[in-house]
């Protein structure tokens, strides 16, 4: 109300005495905080003089400093190639899918991925917290989301929880992971209606309810990280173990998930089983600082090159028609990524999100130019595309 009612240049707001400072994040108009309907009255009478509620926006974020995060990826044993494969996306903004037998860590890396994203802006925070704020889910004395939000439905969920709506419509989980993360664990368990829903946030982030009386828009951009077995008794891929499925049952499973919406996910990441010399080791990985120390000057070079691009903030946000522009390749590259595409059958919306995912990597290392080993890696990132109605046990290979 308070950030509507600075657009439409009301200066003076009266709320009651525990939003006030909510309201006051806001930025926008003068707040005073009410207890009493008795002290409003006297607040517009001027009969009590007190003083308007202000808050440093600044000043509030840089508290969460004094919050050090619980979770921490130097705590992830083995996994190479899948935090490189959430580096990446954490540089980039891309979605992610981690495939994986029960136990290998597809969940506790995805808890983590907030850990190696940019800190939220001002502006983000705001945007983030006033979700929050019409859904009625701010704790008690917190004014202001300081953190990228981090939401994982249950695989139960409707349709209405998930993308928001209901008699009386709410915002969904998709919409309170707005410039955070959402989680979805199991991901072929989900109904499939239901997750087909967020093939529209995927591509376009708002999300439209439309009602008989009217139609309500909700922000939705997030960054989707999906986890799932790579059969239905999650062996198929694990040494250790033997996969007691048919090579129809891993058929039908896969085919849970449509290929749209598999396109929609930039990375397909094959999380191995650990093994134990790996869940022994007395090393630590990376810090979560580390790995985010590089993301943010990824994510640098990306703000200086679409300055004139209204909206983007990464890699993962770029249109076709940009794709084309910022993503050009040179011609071992071109090569390369022409004989992936034959031979994976990829789509066109597929043969973009490997663009995107190259020029990520080439910002990680700091080139303007895409080579082909940046193709190479991006290309790596489409596990799923090797799956056909031919080769149900392609993830074996």
């Amino acid at each position: 109300m308070a950030m509507e009612m600075a657009r439409r240049e009301v200066y003076v707001t009266i709320l009651p005495h525990e939003n006030m400072e909510e309201g006051a994040m806001a930025q926008g108009p003068l707040v005073y905080g009410a207890r009493t309907l008795t002290e409003a009255i006297e607040i517009l009478h001027g009969s009590v003089r007190v003083p308007p509620f202000s808050v440093d926006l600044a000043a509030a974020l840089a508290r969460r400093q004094d919050r050090p995060d619980e979770i921490d990826f130097s705590e992830v044993r083995g996994q190479e190639q899948a935090k490189r494969a959430l580096e990446v996306a954490a540089a980039g903004g891309h979605n992610v899918l981690l495939i994986g037998p029960p136990g290998s860590g597809k969940t506790m890396l995805a808890r983590r991925l907030p850990t190696i994203l940019p800190e939220i802006s001002a502006e983000e925070a705001l945007a983030t917290t006033r979700i929050h704020s019409v859904a009625g889910l701010l704790p008690p004395g917190v004014s202001i989301i300081d953190r990228r939000p981090f939401r994982a439905p249950h695989h139960t969920v409707s349709d209405a929880g998930l993308i928001g709506g209901g008699r009386y419509p709410r915002p969904g989980k998709a919409s309170l992971a707005h410039h955070g993360v959402l989680f979805l664990d199991e991901l072929p368990e989900f109904k499939r209606h239901v997750v087909e829903t967020l093939r529209q946030p995927l591509e376009d982030d708002p999300i439209t309810i439309g009602r008989a009386a009217l139609t309500l828009t909700y922000p939705a951009r997030f960054m989707l990280v999906a986890a799932m077995n790579p059969c239905p008794c999650g062996q198929l891929t694990n040494p250790q173990r033997e996969c007691s499925c048919s090579a129809v049952a891993v058929q039908r499973y896969c085919n849970r998930l449509s290929g749209p919406l598999l396109d929609r996910i930039d990375l397909h990441v094959d999380v191995p089983a650990p093994s134990y010399g790996q869940m022994a080791a007395a090393d630590s990985g990376e810090s979560s600082v580390e790995i985010a120390t590089r993301v943010a000057v990824a994510r640098d070079l990306q703000l200086a090159r679409y300055t004139d691009l209204p909206g983007q903030f990464c890699n993962a946000h770029l249109g076709s028609r940009d794709v084309s522009s910022f993503c050009r390749l040179r011609s071992d590259s071109e090569r390369l990524l022409s004989q992936a595409i034959t031979r994976l059958k990829l789509s066109a919306r597929a043969y973009h999100r490997i663009l995107k995912v190259a020029r990520t990597i080439a910002d990680l290392d700091g080139v303007g130019e895409i080579l082909s080993h940046h193709v190479g890696e991006a290309i790596q990132y489409r596990s799923l595309d090797r799956i056909s109605a031919a080769e149900p046990t392609a993830l074996l290979r």
